[in-house]
């Protein structure tokens, strides 16, 4: 992918080389900084490595999550997936992440499959694929080791009942002049797509609904899913419900060069369903920052912030910074090769994997229990 490509980012779709900085400016977000991480480090103990990594980066309002927490006024957890086929690595950074968060502020978490915006915007799908998908991926979210006395699963063409009257009075708020700005709809787009936002926005204010306390959401997602919740926002005083906050995270890049990791490149991803011997192929086959010959790798050293591979143990794969950075270091001064780093990273996805189908396989005893409609 060439450098000069346009760089594109909407919740749909992402190309061309991501510039954060400017994502932060032109969605008009505030960057996570060292004071709000010393915030969160005085309520939570130690960092997320996706924290101390900067993986999570750009914020809207979490100081006044923060701001209410510390005052004694709590906060509810939402993210969600759009089912459209299994899950891959990429994924479960974020849904990592919102576990941590859940685990430290003791809070629930709504989780939305959105089975229905996977019907309306991809062509070549049935609403029996992407209800099979939204089961499926399910069991991915168990796996990690959430519980359902505080986390909801909400399968939007199922529950769509209990969504539907939020939905309306999103709706009736939101123009289409401001949809279209926002999210770039033309002609062309289907009435089912135009309205979708609407029913994105209803986990926002689910907890209200459900239990009569009406406290902000916070949001962990990448940031490409940001302009939902800049509309979402706008219309949540005039409902009478507090505006959703949000963290967002990197884009984590798949195995090829270039671009975000993307189950339509499936050599590029690993999905959590994949063998071992799978695994070592697409790991093998990785584009790396190292050079074309073993020798010139020892003498000249590689480009760990190039490498795929290096990415994986940025994300998830070395929990220890130093041991980090000591990897590194030894990339650069040719003291390790490309070969090295596959092999240990082989060897860690995995046993991640092969523990995770297994967790996932148990999922399937107990999904019901997660339905927020039990």
């Amino acid at each position: 992918m060439s450098n000069d490509e346009e760089m594109v980012v909407t919740p749909w779709e992402v190309r061309g080389e991501v510039d954060y900085d400017k994502l932060i400016r032109q969605f008009g977000t505030q960057p996570i900084t060292d004071q709000l991480l010393k915030r969160l480090k005085k309520q939570v103990g130690k960092l997320h490595l996706q924290l101390r990594r900067r993986l999570f980066f750009s914020h809207r309002d979490l100081d006044t999550v923060l701001d209410l927490y510390e005052k004694g006024k709590r906060f509810v957890l939402y993210t969600g997936r759009g089912p459209s086929g299994p899950v891959h690595v990429g994924h479960l950074v974020p849904w990592i992440f919102t576990k941590y968060l859940q685990d430290k502020f003791k809070t629930n978490l709504y989780f939305q499959m959105t089975d229905d915006e996977k019907f309306v915007i991809e062509q070549d799908l049935r609403i029996e694929e992407t209800t099979k998908y939204a089961y499926d991926n399910a069991l991915d979210l168990i796996a990690l080791g959430f519980q359902p006395r505080n986390t909801y699963i909400i399968f939007d063409i199922k529950d769509i009942a209990l969504l539907y009257d939020i939905a309306l009075e999103v709706a009736k708020r939101i123009t289409f002049s401001t949809a279209k700005a926002v999210f770039g709809f033309q002609d062309s787009t289907n009435i089912g797509w135009i309205f979708w936002p609407a029913i994105q926005a209803v986990p926002c204010f689910i907890h209200a609904k459900l239990t009569g306390e009406n406290v902000p959401s916070l949001i962990p997602a990448a940031i490409d899913q940001d302009p939902y919740w800049r509309i979402t926002r706008d219309i949540a005083p005039k409902l009478g419900y507090q505006k959703p906050a949000q963290v967002h995270c990197r884009f984590v890049p798949g195995l090829g060069k270039g671009g975000k990791m993307s189950a339509s490149e499936p050599e590029t991803c690993i999905f959590t369903v994949d063998s071992p011997s799978t695994v070592k192929k697409k790991i093998w086959n990785a584009f790396t920052g190292g050079k074309p010959t073993v020798e010139e790798q020892r003498r000249l050293g590689g480009e760990p912030e190039l490498c795929t591979i290096y990415q994986y143990f940025l994300y998830l794969f070395e929990q220890n910074d130093e041991k980090l950075a000591d990897l590194v270091r030894q990339c650069k001064a040719g003291e390790t090769v490309c070969g090295d780093c596959k092999a240990i990273l082989t060897e860690r996805v995995t046993k991640f994997l092969l523990e995770h189908q297994k967790k996932r396989e148990k999922a399937k005893d107990k999904v019901e229990e997660f339905y927020i409609m039990r």
